[in-house]
């Protein structure tokens, strides 16, 4: 950690950067708002979604009013059909919190991508782990030639570990995971060790906003419904019309690959609107997985959630 970092936040009277992280619809942007304003603080986006331009109501977006409330950064980098990865993220995040804190303002960072916000709190470093880039190409022909299984097989028998980690049909994931596997010896989990060895370049702190499962349901069915409203189909059928590869990240995306067998005639808008709901529930509950692994995390309950002050926890004052 630089001290020169430490000696900024000293000066604003903080010890840590928050990051506040939960499940779908379960409060980040308006918590984070109040403790930004709480602060004086800006908010920086944790969502690897959010970072697509013209891609906002499927998203969840702040609204224009709350960006004029505070300050969000992070957000609308990249066009839906531009490569971006955690590596891309970071870059971007490490930037943007150099930048704040050299003009004495606190970044807060919200979202819910659980590889980003792992990737912030360890300080994953990966000009440590290159992947051979014509390795990856080679296995992306081999792919359009004989299919994922065979590749998903070799990343299995190299390491096991994977099986649990990466599903076979998250094809990106999969081909770059063998890949870099290949250039770099040893398990994934030992190349993420190998390259979070030097810690994180800045002092984080962890909250994660925790509901119980059927009210965070009923939100989440209640957010898909406010989303039909305001008029996430329109957005879903441009991004259909984009004619993007179907394996580009934006295209994966829950909240618009549900209602592209609306959009070619194939199910009901209604059967469509359903799936994105047990879609949404579903990544909730791997986000709580997720985050429920991760160390040092100060779970805000949904009761507390109101009167909850993270002042309290990042002050330098705080032991």
């Amino acid at each position: 950690m630089d001290p020169a970092v430490q000696k900024q936040l000293e000066n604003m009277g903080f010890q840590t950067i928050p990051i506040i992280c939960g499940p779908t619809a379960s409060g980040k942007t308006s918590f984070s708002i109040r403790t930004a304003k709480d602060l004086h603080a800006e908010i920086c986006c944790c969502d690897s979604m959010q970072i697509y331009r013209h891609l906002s109501i499927g998203t969840a977006k702040p609204t224009e009013e709350e960006k004029r409330e505070v300050p969000h950064h992070l957000i609308d980098l990249v066009d839906p059909d531009t490569p971006f990865n955690v590596a891309s993220y970071l870059d971007a995040a490490y930037e943007k919190i150099q930048e704040l804190l050299e003009n004495g303002i606190l970044p807060v960072f919200c979202g819910g991508t659980g590889q980003y916000v792992t990737a912030l709190q360890k300080g994953f470093d990966f000009e440590g782990a290159p992947v051979d880039k014509s390795r990856e190409e080679g296995l992306w022909k081999e792919y359009e030639k004989n299919g994922i299984e065979e590749i998903y097989q070799k990343l299995i028998r190299l390491d096991p570990e994977c099986k649990e980690k990466i599903h076979p049909n998250n094809t990106k994931r999969v081909i770059h995971a063998l890949a870099l596997l290949e250039t770099n010896s040893g398990t994934m989990r030992e190349i993420r060790d190998q390259s979070t060895k030097n810690g994180p370049k800045f002092p984080f702190a962890l909250f994660a906003i925790d509901w119980p499962r059927e009210q965070l349901y009923e939100r989440i069915n209640m957010r898909v419904d406010i989303m039909m409203e305001q008029g996430i189909l329109d957005e879903a059928k441009w991004l259909f019309e984009q004619n993007l590869p179907s394996d580009c990240t934006a295209m994966q995306a829950i909240g618009y690959k549900e209602f592209f067998p609306y959009i070619k005639g194939e199910k009901s808008l209604d059967e469509c609107v359903e799936l994105l709901k047990q879609h949404s529930r579903n990544y909730a509950k791997r986000q709580l997985t997720w985050f429920r692994h991760m160390d040092d995390v100060h779970w805000i309950s949904s009761e507390e959630l109101d009167e909850y002050n993270i002042r309290l926890y990042i002050s330098s004052e705080y032991k």
